[in-house]
């Protein structure tokens, strides 16, 4: 299959790890303070903390996910808890802004973090003002990527149209529900050890391993048609 983006009037971009490098090891923070939330909830070792996140996540698409359903933990007190964490790692990111503000049509935020998170990253790399929309978490009524209610949900309270619209996702199981509802898909493999987990090849339109080059390629066979100067 091959990306064609002059199919595309809706742009759709995971947050962590897709617009910001894993160099900044941002996540990594965040997945210490889940380990300790559950540490302090449970009463349990950092072992055992570390052994129930992993679980959680791998079976219900988010650490939160699998503490509301076993647990009946407050969203809020979780998200606030574990998002509390130094962002000085992060740059602006002004050839990225530059990029983004010159596609054409929409850019929004798909996430599985929540829209306070996700504002203050966007806000340090200097980018939020280029986004028009986002489906966060809450929006998601806590059933995370890769749920199939969230993608139905964020097309339906966004206007979205899935076959004029492009879905880039580091983590390439939450591809596959996008692909099936006609969105374009492009995975941004980083190598990680979680990125190709649960990934369906047919589901995915494009592989790449920058999103700079990326969105460079994408702009300059939009400008061959015309649609971007």
């Amino acid at each position: 299959m091959a990306f064609d983006p002059a199919r595309v009037d809706t742009w759709i971009f995971d947050l962590d790890y897709t617009l910001y490098p894993v160099a900044a090891r941002v996540f990594e923070q965040i997945d210490q303070r889940m380990g300790l939330f559950i540490e302090e909830l449970l009463g349990c070792d950092h072992a055992e903390a570390r052994r129930i996140q992993k679980m959680y996540f791998h079976d219900h698409g988010t650490t939160l996910a699998g503490l509301m359903h076993y647990h009946a933990i407050d969203p809020h007190e979780f998200l606030g808890f574990v998002h509390d964490i130094d962002m000085a790692a992060l740059d602006e990111a002004p050839r990225l802004e530059e990029k983004l503000l010159a596609l054409p049509g929409r850019r929004l935020i798909f996430t599985n973090g929540d829209a306070p998170y996700a504002g203050k990253v966007l806000d340090k790399l200097g980018i939020a003002h280029c986004f028009d929309g986002m489906w966060d978490i809450h929006a998601m009524e806590y059933r995370p990527k890769p749920e199939p209610s969230a993608y139905a949900g964020m097309i339906a309270a966004l206007g979205v149209e899935p076959e004029r619209a492009v879905f880039v996702e580091d983590s390439a199981r939450n591809l596959s529900p996008a692909k099936a509802l006609g969105m374009q898909t492009v995975w941004l493999d980083l190598g990680t050890d979680w990125g190709d987990r649960a990934k369906d090849d047919a589901a995915i339109d494009l592989v790449i391993d920058d999103i700079g080059q990326w969105l460079d390629a994408c702009l300059a066979e939009l400008a061959v048609t015309g649609r971007v100067g």
